[in-house]
């Protein structure tokens, strides 16, 4: 309980530092007059760096330890935000952007090694008692998606108060007193064991890894691809403020965070820790794929107030889809191996990150060839195939009290 709150309490700090991050790149440069492609463009690099750093992060973790891999991800994080900090107005664009793409890859680096090594964390604290170990990642990833929903607020707050630079200094600050923390607190070799030696090691050892990885990848691509840059464009595009947006998004994720925290009380538990959970992540992804391709008909349709029905879709995509990414991340820690489940989370992680970078720039490109309507018909279909993949997930392999 002790490691686990230390590396849950680590892993808050970081993402509200993170989700200031957004906020403040996207409303700084977007008051600097770069268009909406350009901000997306902004963030491709930090998506991307994602897909790397959690294959590669979760081996470093097996082979160097968690706690060393969550102590060099804060590290990371902080030399990116001091990178971001000496952006200078005065500079062209070209150089501003690719400045700004470079610091953000660098700072996705960051989140996934962190990410990685804190997940895995969680594998090694959990008891084994029936149902902790479903509760600890629920709790964890919820908490932690409300964090980068305040995050939102606090970076633009910081904006406000201190300037971009300021803001920055302060986060790179915080993050320094977290990683001492961490760097005092937890044992320097937790999880440390015997890496993988060669790439079909490392691939293809769980097969049951592999499937949860190739359906996550579509899941938060059906996410990204109308959240990202479609959404809200198009809000803005019917007369809603910056402000709005970025307030209502806030608000959105924090309910999806507290959402994905109570998702063990919306699903029935098992005594082998699969049997009721794998059945439950193909309702789920069955019922969240019926609620863009419901959003699509009724624009198709000729609805009335879309800005108002958009929105509103959006909150109840929010609650299935926290669901669906909470027995997620439960699942990959139950199928996970026991000495090597940093490299099983890295590997899924990657898979995630793939899914986050392709969402983002389908969304972009989808919107501009036929608006939000090809973002939700695009979101729909990525979700069916999320559907398909899971029903080919086992029901059956862990022992009792491994959930």
């Amino acid at each position: 309980m002790r490691n686990y709150g230390i590396v849950t309490a680590a892993y808050w700090g970081f993402t509200l530092t993170d989700g200031a991050l957004r906020m403040l790149v996207l409303l700084h440069f977007f008051r600097l007059g770069f268009s909406p492609f350009t901000l997306a463009f902004l963030f491709l690099l930090y998506e991307a760096a994602g897909i790397v750093a959690n294959l590669i992060g979760g081996w470093l973790a097996t082979r160097f330890g968690i706690a060393r891999m969550l102590a060099v991800g804060l590290s990371t994080q902080i030399l990116g935000f001091m990178l971001l900090s000496a952006v200078s107005p005065d500079w062209g664009m070209a150089l501003s952007v690719a400045w700004v793409v470079l610091a953000q890859g660098l700072c996705g680096v960051a989140k996934d090694l962190t990410k990685t090594a804190s997940k895995s964390a969680i594998k090694l604290t959990a008891p084994d008692a029936t149902g902790t170990l479903f509760k600890w990642v629920a709790f964890f990833t919820g908490s932690k998606n409300a964090m980068k929903g305040l995050g939102f607020f606090l970076g633009g707050a910081l904006l406000e108060a201190l300037g971009f630079q300021g803001a920055l200094w302060l986060m790179a600050a915080l993050l320094g007193l977290v990683l001492a923390g961490v760097m005092l607190s937890l044992p320097p070799l937790m999880g440390k064991a015997r890496a993988s030696e060669s790439a079909r090691e490392l691939f293809a050892r769980n097969r049951a890894v592999n499937l949860l990885a190739a359906a996550r990848v579509f899941l938060f691509g059906a996410r990204d691809v109308w959240f990202v840059v479609g959404l809200p464009v198009f809000l803005y595009a019917a007369g809603w403020s910056f402000a709005m947006v970025g307030g209502f998004l806030a608000l959105w994720t924090i309910g999806y965070g507290v959402i994905q925290a109570a998702t063990p009380a919306l699903v029935r538990r098992s005594a082998d820790g699969l049997s009721t959970e794998v059945p439950a992540a193909r309702h789920w992804s069955l019922a969240l794929a019926l609620v863009p391709a419901g959003l699509a008909l009724l624009l198709a349709g000729g609805a009335s107030r879309p800005d108002l029905i958009i929105p509103l879709g959006l909150c109840l995509f929010g609650v299935a889809f926290a669901v669906n990414s909470s027995i997620h991340s439960y699942l990959v820690l139950a199928y996970a191996g026991g000495e090597k489940a940093a490299e099983d989370v890295g590997f899924y992680y990657a898979a995630n990150a793939l899914g986050r970078f392709g969402g983002t720039l389908l969304s972009g490109l989808l919107y501009g060839w036929g608006g939000i309507s090809a973002c939700l018909i695009g979101s729909a279909l990525m979700l069916a195939a999320c559907w398909f993949i899971t029903l080919a997930l086992p029901e059956r392999g862990l022992a009792p009290g491994r959930a």
